[in-house]
């Protein structure tokens, strides 16, 4: 197994995957890259979604040795748009546009049951995923939850008053209610440490596909701008909203498998949290939101439909990868897959 290490204030830029990775490395690295044609990429590739991450970052926690003015230079957000435009054009063209906001979110609290529906990555691993595949789960998602809730609040200040109130008070549990140490992604960052996995932020980018970063990117694509501020609304509803399940789940692969209790505490704070976020989610946040601002229906339902598409896509990766005795990720964990 690899050794835990402490995390770095930055991360380190990854390894290019492709023209338009390295297009955008070359800009962080103060080269100046030749031209490229980002309408012929795939969308959800691992080029294209490595490139948007690379220009998101910028604008977190940045880079190690990258200047921190390259986040607002014009030949970087110039590149990230037209980049966006591939992703947000094809995300649309794969969901089916409603504005039925009630639906939706009803459709979210219907947990499917019954064997034939039960075929999920968590159920996956409750009811006899292996410690490697666990593993692997876990550091596909320190990609987000080791900046848990930072993507959401870039909509906290694009929001009216109830509906703003309301999101403010979901963070406020993500970060802890205040308290460093039981921050999310603090209690995800013991967990990596349990589980012998790096804690170190961004430090499993180069091991994660396409699919695992055009999850966070959508969460980024739709917070950092203002006509997507529904979408990001809808996309938080879809954690919120369909958490606590899942994360009970994985409250028992983790005893099934002998999991210490940071690891347990993490998806257990889940399972509680996110019950009541439920509620807050549906009465303080969407109604209010909806209420004044009733053209950003079809915004939200694009955002649930969206991120509810990139979760699908995601898990079947896992799944896919796991059901042929192989890794799920582009390089193996100490551990891992035989």
């Amino acid at each position: 197994m690899t050794a835990a290490t402490a995390s770095p204030v930055d991360a380190v830029l990854p390894q290019a995957r492709g023209p338009l990775s390295g297009a955008v490395l070359a800009l962080l690295r103060g080269g100046e890259p030749g031209p490229v044609d980002a309408a012929g990429a795939d969308p959800f590739g691992d080029d294209l979604q490595l490139a948007l991450h690379c220009c998101y970052e910028l604008h977190y926690r940045g880079y190690s040795r990258v200047d921190d003015e390259l986040e607002w230079d014009p030949r970087v957000l110039g590149l990230r748009r037209e980049l966006e435009r591939v992703f947000l054009d094809a995300l649309r063209k794969d969901v089916a546009p409603s504005d039925d906001v009630w639906s939706a979110v009803d459709e979210l609290l219907v947990e499917p049951v019954g064997p034939a529906a039960e075929t999920g990555v968590s159920h996956r691993l409750c009811r006899d995923g292996e410690m490697w595949q666990l593993r692997e789960y876990v550091a596909h998602r320190s990609i987000y939850h080791l900046k848990e809730a930072d993507p959401q609040a870039w909509v906290i200040p694009r929001l009216p008053g109830a509906a703003k109130a309301g999101l403010v008070t979901v963070e406020h549990d993500e970060y802890g209610g205040g308290d460093p140490e039981r921050m999310h992604a603090t209690l995800f960052a013991d967990m990596m440490r349990e589980l012998d996995l790096s804690d170190a932020y961004g430090g499993y980018v180069d091991a994660v596909p396409g699919a695992t970063l055009a999850e966070v990117n959508f969460m980024s694509l739709c917070g950092l701008h203002r006509s997507l501020r529904g979408a990001l609304v809808g996309q938080f509803a879809v954690v919120e909203l369909t958490s606590s399940p899942g994360s009970e789940r994985l409250v028992r692969a983790m005893r099934r498998l002998g999991a210490g209790p940071a690891s347990i505490r993490f998806y257990d704070e889940h399972v509680e949290a996110d019950a009541v976020h439920e509620q807050i989610i549906r009465r303080r946040v969407l109604a209010p939101l909806l209420d004044g601002e009733p053209h950003l229906t079809a915004d939200v339902v694009f955002g649930i439909r969206a991120s509810s598409a990139l979760g699908d896509r995601l898990g079947d990766h896992l799944l896919g990868c796991w059901d042929a005795g192989r890794s799920s990720l582009r390089r193996p964990l100490d551990g891992g897959a035989r």
